[in-house]
Formats: structure tokens, C-alpha cells, sequence
């Protein structure tokens, strides 16, 4: 098995320092982070970013609301189905893609992998497709149009480090667990990979800056403001948060945590090391 760090999607909102925590206040750089599992005979994405469309007709695609507030840069080069090809892989392999939640910068390639099973939590399933008035700005119909074939996960299974979890995708030669943090998304998750004696953790969008699972957390003051106006429940979010943090102090040693928009995680994830940790036994 190896796994593949991508980068799926740029955005560039104003705000600098106040958004990323360093530089000055000119634009800053929020990433997408997506997962290539190379699995057997098949491949499992975890998230997709921007698509083929979004790339080509923005607008149209996520929405101006979106493309303007967020600074949206969704560039062919990106995409999932881009990467995949340039790896030397065939994207008709893709056979499952597990989803931390339905936000659009996590969707957009969709459509680019219409016969795969798309793993997430029935209440995101149903949030998609039957959103509140409030919701249904951030669920754009383009993402979901082709019919997505959905497997809608229901709570409970096994424990995993004191979450509640299920596990997915069975006969892959992947060991995936979906674990529910509702708050951001009413059926946000974070998707867990078995790497060799460890795991890696896929936070999605339950925290967004690497300082909020650091061992004095912080986070810098427009991307709190941010993570608190687009919740569904600050709440809950606030708690499931602070349970990663309390994971990644006590369980470091045992699991690795990334969220989708740091870009200092993924770079870490990139580096050389990662490379290595990638080839698994």
C-alpha cells in the first residue's frame, strides 16, 4: 500500500497573517489536502478538491459567493483525476472515495469518478441532498448532478481511541475507519488510515490551523472567526476540536493528524520522510 499527499485545490483569501498566522496582509494560501491510497489492484481517494468543471467554469460550478469571499483558484493541474494520470495511474481504478464531509472545495471532483462508492455519514447524505435553508448555500447541485453512488454510513461500530467509528470499505486492502466530529457539517468526519504500526488521521475541516492541536493551542483570529460564522454547530465543533487536540498530545507517538487546509501539514506530509513512510510493508 502506499499513500500520496496531493494538493487538490488553492484558495487565496485576503487577510495574510490573520488568516495563515505569518506574513504580512496581502492574500494568504489555504490548501485543499486529499489522500491517494494505492490500494491492491485498486485506488481510494480521501476528499477530491476542485474538479475538471470547477477548473474550467468556476462560477458556474461553486457559486461567485464562494469564488470571490474564498479567493477560489481551481487549476486542471490540481485535480485529483490530473495528479492520478501524471502518477502513472489509471483513474478508472478509483473505486471508493471516502468524503470528511460535502463543502465544495472537498466535491468538485466527483463527477470526475462517477462509478465510484462515495463513503460518508448518512447525515451528510441527507444534508446534501435535503439541506436547510441555511445549508443549502454550501452544497453546490453541480458537485452531485451525475447521481453520486452514495454509501451512507450510520454511527456506532467500533471504538477507536475513545471515538465511535465505522469501518469501510471492505475487500479494499486499505484498513479505513470514518470517525464522526459533527459541528462544522452536521456529518463532518475525520477519515483514520492504518500506516504500517500507526495510523494517519484526515481531520477534514474539524480544525483548520496545525496550532489548534499543538500542546499550547492557538489559532489565528480571522480563521477563528471564520470556523465559528460556517459551523452548523460551534458547539459541537469547539468540543470535537479539543478532542483531537487532547489525541494528538496523548497519542502523537501513534497517530499522525493533518486537517485539509494547513499547508505547513501537508508540506510536512510531502517532505522527504513521508516518502518513506508511504511505502508500506
Amino acid at each position: 500500500m502506499k499513500i500520496h499527499h496531493l494538493n487538490c485545490g488553492t484558495l487565496c483569501p485576503y487577510g495574510g497573517r490573520l488568516v495563515s498566522g505569518e506574513g504580512g496582509l496581502g492574500a494568504a494560501r489555504i490548501v485543499c489536502h486529499c489522500l491517494l491510497i494505492e490500494a491492491g489492484s485498486s485506488l481510494v481517494l480521501i476528499d477530491t478538491g476542485f474538479g475538471v468543471e470547477d477548473s474550467a467554469h468556476p462560477y458556474r460550478q461553486l457559486g461567485p459567493p464562494f469564488v470571490l469571499g474564498m479567493q477560489a483558484k481551481p487549476r486542471l493541474a490540481e485535480t485529483a483525476i490530473e495528479q492520478i494520470r501524471g502518477l502513472g495511474l489509471d483513474p478508472a481504478d478509483v473505486r471508493d472515495i471516502g468524503a470528511t464531509h460535502l463543502d465544495p472545495d472537498h466535491t468538485g471532483g466527483l463527477p470526475d469518478f462517477p462509478d465510484a462508492d462515495v463513503h460518508v455519514f448518512r447525515a451528510e447524505r441527507d444534508a446534501v441532498l435535503k439541506p436547510t435553508l441555511r445549508e443549502r448555500p454550501r452544497y453546490p447541485r453541480s458537485h452531485i448532478a451525475h447521481g453520486p453512488k452514495w454509501v451512507a454510513h450510520d454511527g456506532g461500530g467500533d471504538k477507536w481511541f475513545g471515538f465511535e467509528s465505522v469501518r469501510v470499505m471492505e475487500g479494499v486492502e486499505a484498513e479505513v475507519a470514518l470517525i464522526p466530529l459533527p459541528g462544522h457539517t452536521r456529518g463532518h468526519c475525520a477519515i483514520a488510515i492504518r500506516e504500517g504500526d500507526g495510523w494517519l488521521l484526515h481531520c477534514g475541516d474539524a480544525y483548520f490551523h496545525r496550532n489548534e492541536v499543538a500542546a499550547h493551542p492557538g489559532c489565528p483570529p480571522a480563521l477563528r472567526l471564520f470556523q465559528a460564522a460556517t459551523a452548523i454547530d460551534n458547539g459541537a465543533r469547539r468540543g470535537n476540536r479539543d478532542r483531537l487536540q487532547e489525541l494528538a498530545q496523548s497519542h502523537g507517538d501513534e497517530i499522525r493528524l493533518f486537517c485539509s487546509h494547513d499547508e505547513v501539514e501537508l508540506e510536512r506530509e510531502q517532505s522527504g520522510t513521508s516518502a518513506a513512510r508511504g511505502a508500506l510493508p
